[in-house]
């Protein structure tokens, strides 16, 4: 279900993209009243995604919709009717070719705060991105704008399309370079960024329309406000060190759970030592580990981080007595797992001309326990607080027998 999601997340705006196709393919769905508004609607999406961006502090969100308002507007202004002056080719030529790579090095900039110094290097990319067709123009550079108009592969393309080849090598390199981004950082943001540049592509495609132009801009401005909405709901309801949802996702879950379910309270024994004698970064790996054993839990049931090392588990439909195998089956796993720690005096990488004794172990392996409590919604227990309270008092117990064992 996870994985479910988390492909829902990074493909959403695959829906606006099908939705603008249509609209482009069957102008009649827009009413006769809004197409003279057409050519205005890029500039509003554009706007609400760098406004969205500067509340959500996502910079590379608002750059990108800076450039590409710009791009558009320089369409419009320079390019337009008139696709064969000089002006409008270096316009042209800027928009197929700078544009797309500034976006992926836009893309590609640690995300950081719009209001500081560090916007100032973005901006001067943009700007110098701005600047150089219009230099070409000054200075009548109009051999050096043909060149952008010239072959790269020395042949016709097989589909007709107003875009340079030397463009679309750029947009190819630059989606490329934005994808591989998305993936490694694992970033809905960047995702996000990757779509809205496949939407650009597409609207150079068809910019010879005045209709189907606009429309595809629109489409990446609407992309670019989705996906910080959505990466702004992933970190308020996600931990971000463990991946589950959190404490917010697991109070909104117990509103709508129905009438009967149960509640498991989760914590690792003895964890405060167990950071005291091995540090804070190997404690985190325990919590991830943890985390992913208890993400498998059967039953139906549900895990989030409740707070520091304590999780809960929802069992929808379920009583303590039938989420009770459950439980044990994850504390014994948990039990059995044994995690290899690095020493801390041994370096991470062997000196050269070392070789290491055989027999010689590199690392040290521990193992970790956790104590379990549950309850279920019953005569006793009417209300999510107190099925929680019960079964935070059976998680106390659990401890106070001894630890690693499963109280309900």
């Amino acid at each position: 279900m996870t994985a479910l999601r988390a492909l829902f997340a990074y493909a959403a705006p695959a829906a606006i993209l099908a939705a603008a196709y249509m609209v482009i393919t069957q102008p009649a769905l827009i009413p006769g009243a809004m197409i003279p508004l057409v050519p205005q609607l890029p500039y509003g999406a554009l706007a609400t995604a760098a406004v969205f961006g500067l509340v959500f502090h996502r910079g590379r969100v608002v750059f990108t919709a800076i450039a590409l308002g710009i791009a558009y507007d320089a369409f419009r202004r320079y390019v337009g009717d008139d696709a064969t002056s000089l002006p409008a080719r270096a316009a042209f030529a800027g928009i197929c070719v700078l544009a797309p790579v500034v976006i992926a090095i836009l893309a590609s900039t640690r995300e950081r705060r719009i209001l500081n110094i560090h916007s100032i290097p973005r901006l001067a990319l943009i700007a110098a991105a701005c600047a150089f067709p219009a230099w070409m123009v000054e200075t009548n550079r109009s051999t050096m704008i043909e060149w952008f108009y010239g072959s790269v592969i020395g042949a016709h393309l097989p589909v007709e399309t107003p875009i340079p080849q030397l463009g679309i090598a750029a947009i190819g390199g630059s989606l490329t370079a934005v994808v591989i981004a998305a993936i490694v950082q694992r970033s809905l943001v960047i995702a996000g960024i990757a779509w809205a540049l496949a939407a650009y592509a597409y609207a150079l495609h068809v910019s010879s329309s005045h209709f189907d132009f606009p429309i595809a801009l629109t489409t990446a401005g609407a992309v670019l406000a989705l996906v910080v909405l959505q990466d702004t709901y992933h970190m308020a309801f996600r931990d971000a060190l463990t991946g589950l949802p959190g404490r917010r996702a697991f109070d909104e879950a117990l509103t709508a759970v129905g009438r009967h379910y149960a509640v498991a309270m989760v914590d690792i024994d003895h964890f405060k030592q167990f950071n005291d004698a091995h540090g804070h970064q190997v404690g985190d790996e325990v919590l991830r580990m943890v985390a992913s054993r208890l993400a498998r839990v059967g039953g139906g049931g549900r895990t989030f981080r409740y707070g520091g090392e304590e999780f809960v588990l929802l069992f929808p439909g379920k009583s303590a007595d039938e989420v009770e195998p459950h439980l044990e089956a994850l504390r014994a796993a948990i039990e059995d797992y044994r995690m290899a720690i690095r020493s801390p005096g041994r370096p991470k990488k062997p000196r050269v001309g070392k070789r290491r004794r055989t027999g010689q172990s590199s690392a040290q392996t521990v193992s970790v326990t956790v104590s379990i409590g549950v309850a279920a919604r019953g005569a006793r227990n009417m209300t999510p607080v107190a099925v929680i309270a019960a079964a935070d008092r059976a998680l106390f117990r659990a401890k106070r027998l001894g630890r690693n064992r499963v109280c309900g």
